[in-house]
């Protein structure tokens, strides 16, 4: 034990806390205090003290639980565990002891007895139940109450569980139904642009700044933009409800990706990121929705283009292993920090500092919502495939690069595509 031994007080009455605190701070104790039951498991961990002084009616975990749990492992049999508590009924000493207190202290605590109490249990005095019967009783009831209370928690837990999955109904049906109300209004916005941008008495061009054609440009790329981002967000609602609705039909990857590439081509065109495919042309069809899988491919590989530097390359692979289809979309980037490899297929997980958010998803460490890669996590699982990324780190020196692996099922022999 230290010159200063530490000691751990569970209290949720900040008067009590207080007092315990000058008390024994006179004496040279260090008092740490805490005021529920999950604190104080994580600060006995912690700290390691020399004594835990407990209230009895804390929130939560009772001191009754608290204790039993630390004895179970936290601190083992080692600590003095000692009660304070204003529980004073007939029992409640034992059932402080049946619990794995070493003694007990009723308040109001005496200020003059106290610190002489406290250096007792810290030089290993122990207050027990004398009598077999009754310490067979205690332990009965006490076990018989731990059931009840474990019980009501799951009861509790119960009724919270399905609370929230009626919000989350709620809240991906309020989604899914302003995701379709949206679509609408934005569908004619952009086709009415694009009937103006082909009517040749527009004035000016879509490069001439400031010149009729050039705004009208931009009030087209903005809905497009729009209605993107709300595809993103109405893909996670419906992924999240498990309402993605999958068009099955043969698909050959290679075709695919070309699309995927082209498409990405068009629009990231001052970034000099080249591509290579190797081992596509061989590979058999999946059995697939191909506007959903293109969407998934789109998604990583512009997210590979994404963390690129310009110049960079990106390879995308394939092969048949074991009535598998194994896609790798290997780059050249800046890489993924190890502890982010699975936390980037979250929901709006985003890696960046969002401060320095920029809306395009091709320029090198561009923004996003953050859904991308979720969304293309739900595709690739709904076809009973697996996606997941290697990276040995993130430097934006050096240049390690990720690789992208997925996985996609080929249909069984016989079966008709």
């Amino acid at each position: 034990m230290s010159d200063n031994p530490k000691i751990l007080y569970v209290e949720d009455d900040p008067s009590s806390a207080m007092l315990v605190q000058r008390v024994l701070a006179v004496e040279g104790y260090d008092v740490t205090v805490v005021t529920d039951g999950i604190s104080a498991l994580e600060a006995a961990d912690n700290m390691r003290p020399d004594l835990i002084l407990m209230d009895i009616n804390i929130s939560g975990l009772d001191g009754y639980e608290v204790t039993t749990r630390l004895r179970s492992g936290l601190v083992g049999s080692d600590v003095p565990i000692v009660a304070v508590t204003a529980a004073a009924l007939r029992g409640d000493r034992e059932r402080a002891l049946i619990a794995g207190c070493d003694g007990y202290i009723s308040k109001p605590i005496d200020v003059d007895l106290f610190p002489d109490q406290v250096r007792e249990f810290l030089h290993g005095h122990q207050e027990k139940i004398e009598s077999p019967e009754e310490k067979s009783e205690y332990l009965e009831e006490y076990s018989r109450r731990l059931v009840e209370r474990l019980e009501e928690k799951i009861r509790e837990l119960k009724v919270a569980h399905e609370e929230l999955q009626t919000v989350e109904k709620m809240k991906s049906d309020f989604v899914i139904l302003a995701g379709h109300e949206l679509r609408t209004p934005l569908t004619v916005i952009y086709g009415y642009t694009q009937l103006l941008l082909t009517n040749p008495s527009i004035p000016g061009t879509v490069d001439a700044e400031g010149s009729p054609r050039h705004l009208i440009d931009q009030v087209a790329q903005a809905t497009k933009r729009l209605s993107q981002v709300i595809e993103d967000i109405l893909n996670v609602s419906l992924i999240d409800a498990n309402r993605l609705d999958l068009a099955l039909g043969p698909v050959f990857i290679l075709p695919v990706v070309n699309a995927v590439i082209k498409n990405i081509s068009s629009i990231a065109q001052d970034r000099k990121v080249t591509f290579k495919l190797n081992g596509l042309e061989d590979l058999p069809p999946v059995l697939a929705d191909g506007q959903r899988l293109q969407q998934a491919l789109w998604n990583v590989v512009s997210n590979a283009v994404k963390y690129t530097p310009d110049g960079g390359h990106v390879t995308i692979t394939g092969k048949e292993i074991d009535d598998t289809i194994h896609l790798s979309v290997i780059d050249t980037g800046i890489g993924i920090d190890p502890r982010d490899h699975e936390r980037i297929f979250d929901r709006f997980s985003v890696l960046e500092d969002t401060m320095l958010h920029r809306t395009s998803k091709t320029a090198f460490k561009g923004g996003g919502l953050g859904v991308g890669l979720t969304v293309t996590k739900g595709i690739i699982e709904a076809h009973g495939g697996k996606i997941w990324v290697e990276s040995p780190g993130r430097d934006e020196k050096s240049f390690p690069g990720s690789t992208f692996h997925i996985l996609l099922p080929l249909p069984e022999s016989g079966a008709p595509m």
